[in-house]
Order: structure tokens, then C-alpha cells, then sequence
């Protein structure tokens, strides 16, 4: 096992204990708890983070209500772009840093985070960055009973104080898919980073320190879900929730937010029907749906883990995909030669090692993987995993895993395949593979999901909309919808009588 040496400036970063970032201060948990993140390839501890509580959630709304009412609420939509191409630049200039500190926590490999992630998150900001001056209202020709000549005009104002909870999946990126639109429309935030994954959130704050954001803008509370994030989101003085994760944690920021009526957005689960047509080109088809699954070990909303192969093509996938499965190099994050790294924690490792074991109780054929191997040690490893089920009846079949984890199943009538594709609360993302462009839209047109690919997978842009149907959430992420949910429409009718 090879692993490369950790930067200076990363060791730097990660000798100190991490406080909270509030107002525009380091500060210590009120309480003085604090928690150990642990590196998911080794079960080795890696830093220790401050554990916030009420009283932080306090403090953190507090400072971003001020900075709202002041210094920020006269910034200028020009200004803010410029603060936030100065934080895109700033993230890009320390990607490699960043590569490692989100492979050290998250387990992802180096070169999926540094060239992946850590761009993605980059661009985020960037196209974002682009909004501000083009955030605009209207003017209305209005007929009032009583005639009187009126101007009525619109302008958008943003919401106000935002609570940003982000998943551990993908740590840095979720951060901007949120970020992005609070600050291009003027709101102020507060960052509440997975308990797993939090190093990333406080390395972007220190980014965002140096980018000369104004103090209290952007706050950054690590702790778990019950000590912050559950306060967070029921905070009296908090305007928007904007959350990722599971649907069952998505249930209970709701609840949450019903004690002032607060805004919500949610991008929750999914498992996502995928689907190789009898004319597909195989070859690129069974590529497209090991990397649908496989990719960031399969911890992913959109992941392709319902694969649905024409029967007349059902052996040729299935030889493609074991050939995709053992190529994969199982390993630690910072092994140049890993492709795939650990799941994120022990509990997740038990869950997808739970849901393994109960597939092949329940009848389905193991085609690879299903087992950590042997020679990888202490680490939350689980390889490239393939099943076959033919009657469709195991769990893995109907619920979501977040692991690398696929479900084969065969198919020959279109109408009774698009209704077992959306056989499922939910809804987040679709896929097939096929020659033929009228079939390809027929199809398309009758899943529901909130994003359907063709001939490729996991397609995601800053500039289009992404989100879910049924239980997969409420609301969409990026492109121009967002902005709509940062923002307050205010009507204004001015008398010219």
C-alpha cells in the first residue's frame, strides 16, 4: 500500500483543533466539546473539530442577522460578484489541498477530488458569481377598479438568513451548490457540514476569510445532527433551509420548519431506474452504467442502482460489467493507483454490508464483489458489487444502498418496464441507452424524475436546474430556478394620479 505524503500546508492545517467560524472569528464551542474525524481508509484519527450546540446556532444566526441588516445589505450586486470570482480563484489556487483534505476525510481518491470536486466547486462559484446584476424584477401593466393610473413594478429581495446542512458525500461542492445562490442574491448563511466530512467547510472558510468576505456573511458550524443541525432548523430567526440528504432526515427539516413558516429546499434520495435498450451500443452502455454505480463508491443521490437490461442483451451487460468491476483498483484515497476508495464510515460499511448479505438471503445471484477484501486492512472497504435478480423482490431492489452496489434486472415490454422504472417513492434521476431518438424521448417523457440522461449518466451543470419528484425532494439546485428560492418577490404599485 502506497500513499502519497501529505502537503505542508495540509499538515499545517490539520495539527491545530478546528473551531467554529462565526461572525468572522475562530471561536470554541460555548461548551468546549469537541469530536475526532477519523481517515475512513485507516480508522485513524485525523483531527479534532468543535462540537457546536444551541448556544453556537445562537451565536452563528445572530452574526449572520447582523452582517444582513448591515455591511452586506449595502454591498452592491457588482461587489458581491467580485468577492465571489475572488473565492472561486482562491479555491482553484489550493486545489490541491483541498484534494487531500476531502480524500482524507471522505476516502474518495486524490485525483477525483483535486480534479473533480474541488473544480466542480470552483465553477459553482463562478457561474453563480455571474447573477447578481442580472437579479431583476418587472413592472406590471395593472387595471385597479377604481382607474387610477398605478406603476406597478417588482423587485427581487433576498430571503434573509439561510441554514445550509450539506451531506458528506460530496463535502466541498454541496457547499457551493448552496453557497453560490445565498450569496449571489444577497442572503447571509450559516454552513453546517456532515459530523463525517467537516474539514473541507472549514478549509472553504478560511478561503472565504481571505477572499474578504464581510464578517457574519458566511458562518460555519461543525457538531452532529442533533446538537446543530436540529437547533439550526428550527431557529426562530432563521429566513430558509436548504438541505441534502437522506428523505427520512428531509422529513424531520420540515417538521422543523414549521414553527415560523420558514422556506425549504430539499434534495433527498433516490434509486435510480437505469436503463440499456435491445439497440444500445453495449460496449459504451455497460461503461456508462458501472460508472453510474461505481463512481464515488456509489455514494451518490443519483446513483444508477436499478439497472433494467433487455433480455436480449442481458448476458453481454453482465460480462461487461464484471469486466468494469474488476478493473477497479480498491484502496486509500491517497494511493495513486486506487480508483475506488472506503465508504465514508463504519456505519454506512455496515448498512451496505447489511444490504448485501440480505440480497443473497433473499435469492439474488452474486455476480462480483460482496466482500471487503482481506489484504485492505481496518478501512470501510467495499468493491465493485454486482447482483442479478430476477423477480425483482430483494431489498436492494427497492431501497437505496449508497454504496457500489447494482441490481440487474431483465426486461422485454416497454409499458410494463417504464412502470417498474418509476415503481418508487422516488424520483431524483433516470437513464437510458438506445439508437433510437424516438424511443429514447417516448421513454423520457414518461419517467418521473426531476433528471433524465441519454446515453450518458450523472450529467450535472451549474446552469440547469437539479432536483427531484415524489419524495426525492421539494424544489430544484442551480441554473436560473434557484435563484427563486434565495429571493422574496416584492409588488410595489406607486399612485400617479
Amino acid at each position: 500500500m502506497t500513499t502519497m505524503e501529505l502537503f505542508p500546508e495540509v499538515k499545517r492545517f490539520l495539527e491545530n483543533p478546528k473551531r467554529l467560524f462565526i461572525g468572522g472569528e475562530w471561536v470554541d464551542a460555548q461548551s468546549g466539546k469537541s469530536f475526532t474525524v477519523e481517515n475512513p481508509a485507516t480508522i485513524q484519527a485525523i483531527a479534532s473539530v468543535a462540537d457546536a450546540q444551541a448556544d453556537d446556532v445562537d451565536r452563528a444566526v445572530h452574526a449572520a442577522r447582523s452582517a444582513l441588516e448591515g455591511e452586506w445589505g449595502r454591498v452592491s450586486a457588482s461587489e458581491r460578484t467580485r468577492f465571489m470570482l475572488r473565492l472561486a480563484d482562491l479555491i482553484e489556487e489550493d486545489a490541491e489541498n483541498l484534494g487531500q483534505i476531502i480524500s482524507l476525510e471522505n476516502g474518495k481518491p486524490y485525483s477525483n477530488a483535486k480534479n473533480g470536486e474541488v473544480v466542480i466547486t470552483a465553477s459553482i462559484i463562478r457561474y453563480f458569481a455571474g447573477w447578481p446584476s442580472k437579479i431583476e424584477g418587472s413592472t406590471i401593466p395593472v387595471s385597479p377598479r377604481s382607474g387610477e393610473r398605478m406603476l406597478n413594478y417588482t423587485v427581487k429581495e433576498p430571503v434573509g438568513v439561510c441554514a445550509l446542512i450539506v451531506p458528506w458525500n460530496f463535502p466541498l461542492s454541496m457547499c457551493a451548490w448552496k453557497l453560490g445562490p445565498a450569496l449571489a442574491t444577497g442572503c447571509t448563511a450559516i454552513l453546517k457540514p456532515a459530523e463525517q466530512t467537516p474539514l473541507s467547510a472549514i478549509r472553504l472558510a478560511e478561503l472565504i476569510e481571505r477572499a474578504g468576505i464581510p464578517r457574519g456573511v458566511v458562518n460555519v458550524l461543525t457538531g452532529f445532527g442533533a446538537g446543530a443541525g436540529a437547533p439550526l432548523a428550527a431557529h426562530p430567526d432563521v429566513d430558509k433551509i436548504a438541505f441534502t440528504g437522506s428523505t427520512n432526515v428531509g422529513r424531520l427539516i420540515a417538521q422543523s420548519a414549521v414553527g415560523n413558516m420558514k422556506k425549504v429546499s430539499l434534495e433527498l434520495g433516490g434509486k435510480s431506474p437505469n436503463i440499456i435498450l435491445p439497440d444500445a451500443d453495449i460496449i459504451k452502455a455497460a461503461k456508462g452504467a458501472a460508472d453510474g454505480i461505481f463512481y464515488n463508491q456509489g455514494q451518490v443521490c443519483t446513483a444508477a442502482s436499478r439497472l433494467y437490461v433487455h433480455e436480449s442483451v442481458l448476458e453481454q451487460t453482465l460480462e461487461e460489467l464484471r469486466k468494469h468491476a474488476a478493473a477497479h483498483v480498491v484502496g486509500p484515497g491517497l494511493d495513486p493507483r486506487s480508483t475506488m476508495g472506503p465508504l465514508v464510515s463504519s456505519a454506512q460499511f455496515n448498512i451496505v454490508k447489511d444490504y448485501v448479505d440480505s440480497a443473497v438471503s433473499e435469492g439474488a445471484e452474486l455476480v462480483c464483489g460482496g466482500q471487503k477484501p482481506s489484504e485492505l486492512g481496518d478501512g470501510y472497504f467495499m468493491p465493485p458489487t454486482v447482483f442479478l435478480d430476477r423477480q425483482e423482490q430483494a431489498r436492494i431492489a427497492r431501497e437505496e444502498i449508497f454504496g457500489p452496489v447494482v441490481t440487474v434486472m431483465s426486461w422485454s415490454d416497454v409499458d410494463e418496464l417504464v412502470h417498474r422504472a418509476n415503481d418508487t417513492p422516488f424520483g431524483l434521476a433516470a437513464g437510458l441507452w438506445t439508437n433510437d431518438l424516438t424511443q429514447a424521448h417516448s421513454i423520457a417523457s414518461r419517467l418521473k424524475a426531476g433528471s433524465v440522461w441519454i446515453n450518458c449518466w450523472n450529467v450535472v451543470d451549474p446552469a440547469s436546474p437539479f432536483g427531484g419528484y415524489k419524495q426525492s425532494g421539494w424544489g430544484r439546485e442551480m441554473g436560473k430556478n434557484v435563484i427563486d428560492a434565495y429571493t422574496e418577490t416584492k409588488s410595489v404599485f406607486v399612485n400617479l394620479g
